[in-house]
């Protein structure tokens, strides 16, 4: 395995890891739900609109 393949392996890890932190990896999961089921997808917008109010309604870890 060459430096190029471990740097690429590596950057992979790395994105995979902050998508999945950020949540950045939830739309492409609803969106892939959504062609599963035959859903019609609200805007990405209205999406992360629900998201937010849900994470309002059950705080998972706050101070406050």
């Amino acid at each position: 395995m060459s430096a190029g393949d471990v740097a690429v392996r590596a950057w992979r890890g790395v994105r995979w890891y902050l998508r999945e932190f950020t949540g950045e990896a939830r739309w492409d999961d609803y969106i892939r739900h959504c062609a599963e089921h035959g859903h019609q997808p609200v805007s990405r917008r209205e999406f992360e609109r629900r998201r937010s109010d849900a994470l309002e309604r059950n705080p998972v870890a706050r101070c406050c």
